[in-house]
């Protein structure tokens, strides 16, 4: 079974305290958060390259990938480490075109496995599965089952990631089927993110053993 990591989303507001924020739920996570995704809606670039700039600073020196959410121009532009694509944000073949070899690139997937097993063909680094629970994040009419994860890490080496509403209470499941990332944004940024790191951390042990004690 693999070790299942944090992959934390920002609020689409990441102005004001936030790079602090970010820097308690990094402190907090040290090692068990491993990418961060930069989500921001309605800006201009030279205005998410401003907001990014702490971000991407914090993250390098917790060495947590910086990943940007739909746009491998944007990403291109900060030097990133990945860029993130909705089934609507382009085809991963011309992202690493424009990003290059290293670059991480994951697809969303929505609930299905064609779509999943399309974008592992295309050269994406990781497939999001979700949302698995109701999120107010964001609005998905999708909802996998959870074997689709389980079915995923059977059959193919590429990471997977869950996503939409998870919370510590509702991820064990999510853990045992073989997630290799927790996708999550609200239940860490709608309170004390520390804490809430944290919780997740000892929610994925607890999935982790039990799964190894079945």
């Amino acid at each position: 079974m693999t070790d299942c990591q944090l992959y934390l989303i920002s609020p689409l507001d990441v102005g004001g305290d936030f790079p602090s924020r970010l820097e308690r739920a990094l402190d907090a996570g040290e090692g068990f958060v491993t990418a961060f995704q930069f989500r921001v809606k309605g800006v201009d670039q030279h205005e998410a390259a401003d907001l990014a700039a702490p971000l991407q600073e914090i993250c390098a020196a917790h060495d947590v990938a910086f990943i940007v959410n739909d746009d491998a121009a944007l990403a291109r532009r900060l030097n990133a480490d990945g860029v993130h694509l909705g089934q609507g944000d382009g085809d991963p073949r011309d992202a690493r075109e424009e990003l290059g070899r290293e670059a991480q690139i994951g697809v969303t997937c929505h609930a299905s496995r064609h779509l999943a097993m399309e974008a592992g063909e295309a050269g994406a680094d990781y497939v999001a599965f979700g949302a698995f629970f109701p999120s107010t994040t964001k609005q998905s009419e999708h909802r996998p089952e959870v074997e689709i994860l389980e079915w995923w890490s059977n059959v193919f080496e590429i990471p997977c990631v869950a996503i939409g509403g998870i919370t510590p209470d509702n991820c064990g499941p999510l853990v045992e089927a073989g997630a290799d990332f927790l996708a999550v944004s609200g239940a860490v940024w709608n309170g004390d993110e520390a804490a809430a790191v944290e919780a997740f951390s000892k929610a994925v042990a607890e999935a982790k053993s039990e799964a190894v004690a079945d």
